[in-house]
């Protein structure tokens, strides 16, 4: 299975590359993994509703741009997204393992950036999953969202994994 992690922006921090780094080859062994970015745009400190919009959408347009060429197998796509549904980590492994039986080869994740994303590409994804109501910097939820795949691959395989 090919799983790709489409997102706006760099990881400056190098904790977060380091963790990044760390959880993609430990799932070296279960998948082939990509994570591809997309330019961030700069938020100005007070920017109106109007200007956040603004650039919601042209994050969202490069997104789009770089799905367009990712999903042309078919891909599945998931938007991560504050108001989409809830698994826990045994429901996020039989989504995995569900997607891959039903033959699906290629999953996208999208994480959008510190504004979240546009409508567009909400409306683009199969399957919008939330890690929670509260709002985590779209660094850290690299970090978190290849810990839980990770986890997912250790539960479908029956292997061990600290609860």
């Amino acid at each position: 299975m090919k799983l790709s992690i489409l997102c706006v922006g760099k990881i400056k921090e190098a904790f977060y590359r380091d963790a990044v780094a760390e959880y993609s080859k430990r799932l070296s062994r279960y998948c082939r993994l990509e994570i591809i970015e997309v330019a961030d745009e700069r938020t100005p400190e007070h920017a109106s509703p109007l200007m956040e919009t603004q650039i919601r959408r042209k994050e969202g347009e490069r997104l789009l741009a770089r799905l367009d060429k990712e999903a042309k197998d078919g891909a599945f796509v998931c938007a991560l997204a504050i108001d989409g549904k809830q698994l826990d980590s045994v429901e996020l492994s039989e989504k995995l393992k569900g997607l891959g039986t039903s033959g699906t080869s290629h999953i996208v994740f999208l994480i959008g950036g510190s504004l979240g994303m546009s409508e567009e590409v909400l409306r683009r994804a199969d399957f919008k999953l939330s890690f929670s109501k509260m709002t985590f910097p779209h660094q850290l939820m690299r970090v978190i969202l290849l810990e839980q795949i990770y986890r997912g691959f250790r539960i479908m395989n029956g292997e061990p994994y600290h609860k």
